[in-house]
């Protein structure tokens, strides 16, 4: 089978949607099929190219096997509301116009949570008369309005009506969360065609390495409880959070708090870092997914934070799933599904969205109790290897794309693969 997947992210991109959409494709293609994957050139999360790439018209490339065909879009950094739609637009237009350089593909796959990217695969699998898949791993645009980004009724209108018309119009949908399946149902959706494959973790990229490493030595670490958060640092994440409680913490010296990542808070972040004076917040630049695992392994506990909103009860952020792999427990700011896991599965605390005096709590608690930690951090391990397994996820997701292909209606039911 010839998989053709559009994407707004892509590796060297090393946001959650492009390791999704990477880890499944380079399985796919090991499986045997075909993958190409209609991309941009790389700019995220700064609107700025990465080194070596070129903004042209198309551009062919490949990783793992998997074809990576390029297209021109106008740049923007993940921040502003117009600049950013721009940026979208430009996607699905060239997407859409290039997409006859893409041959004999046999299955179109589109992922949210900009749905421009989704209408393109709407677009692109009328096209080529193949059937279209959409992926939903975000609900938008409610994601956009719960962070202040839209507030014109009209616009929030207009965006819920293209919402609806994908999901009505898409031959199945895949979406990540249980929450997430449910609002898809109330848009009038049949529940049989929605799928839900969770995202999940590499257990050979993730594993188990030990905590004193060279992240520890390069930023004079050793001796330290450290807590990492590892990802973007936007609107939603309620970073500030995690910045009054290692403010609340100062006088605890064996406690460091660490940022690592990009996005569209980390200036007004990193300004009021030096406001508080946090010498125990350190803040680093986005780096290379590679070392990742490296940072988590040097953590003794990985913040898993989001704004205080229902809209963040539906989500499990993937992070998650790669610090429960490498055996550290989440302090975990999202109530909903993600809470739901952390606490049946025994991998962590929960602390209330953007209450940063319960985090600075929990935080001090766990760098007293080191057998807790390590009792967290191996309960998450067995919950990854047994049912968030990328291996597994992939070849699920697989599945139902070549089962799809043969014969839409033969996948009938409530085909839920967790």
């Amino acid at each position: 089978m010839h998989i053709l997947f559009l994407t707004h992210y892509f590796p060297p991109e090393v946001n959650a949607p492009a390791s999704r959409t990477y880890e499944n494709t380079k399985r796919w293609v090991k499986a045997g099929h075909k993958v190409t994957a209609i991309t941009c050139a790389p700019n995220h999360p700064n609107g700025i190219l990465y080194p070596g790439y070129k903004n042209l018209l198309c551009q062919w490339d490949e990783k793992d096997g998997v074809d990576i065909f390029r297209v021109k879009t106008y740049l923007s950094a993940n921040k502003g509301f117009f600049k950013r739609t721009l940026n979208y637009i430009s996607f699905m237009i060239s997407a859409t116009l290039q997409c006859y350089k893409v041959k004999n593909a046999d299955i179109v796959v589109s992922t949210s949570p900009q749905f421009f990217c989704g209408m393109a695969g709407y677009f692109i699998s009328r096209l080529k008369g193949t059937p279209w898949i959409l992926e939903i791993r975000d609900l938008w645009p409610e994601s956009i309005i719960a962070v202040g980004a839209i507030k014109k009724r009209r616009v929030i209108h207009l965006l819920e009506n293209v919402e609806t018309f994908l999901y009505q119009k898409a031959d199945r949908i895949v979406c990540l969360t249980r929450a997430f399946k449910r609002h898809i149902t109330a848009r009038d959706v049949e529940p049989n065609k929605i799928s839900v494959i969770t995202n999940g973790a590499d257990l050979q990229q993730f594993n188990p390495l030990p905590k004193n490493n060279s992240f520890r030595e390069q930023y004079q670490l050793d001796g330290k409880f450290v807590v990492s958060y590892i990802g973007t640092h936007g609107m939603a994440h309620s970073l500030g959070t995690a910045l009054h409680a290692a403010d609340i913490l100062k006088s605890q010296k064996e406690i460091q708090f660490v940022l690592v990542g990009d996005g569209a808070e980390r200036e007004n972040l990193l300004a009021q870092k030096e406001q508080m004076g946090l010498d125990n917040l350190l803040m680093l630049p986005q780096l290379e997914k590679q070392k990742i695992p490296e940072i988590i392994a040097a953590s003794d506990a990985c913040l898993v934070l989001l704004r205080k909103s229902d809209l963040f009860k539906t989500v499990i952020p993937s992070k998650m799933f790669e610090a429960f792999a490498m055996c550290r427990p989440i302090i975990l700011g999202v109530d909903g599904e993600s809470r739901e896991i952390v606490e049946n599965g025994r991998c962590g605390v929960y602390v209330e969205p953007e209450n940063a005096a319960m985090l600075a709590q929990k935080v001090e608690e766990l760098s007293g109790d080191k057998d807790l930690c390590e009792m967290y951090g191996a309960s998450g391990r067995r919950l990854v290897e047994t049912q968030y397994n990328r291996d597994q996820l992939a070849a699920d997701y697989l599945d139902l794309l070549v089962h799809g292909k043969l014969d839409l209606t033969l996948i009938n039911g409530e085909l839920e693969l967790e």
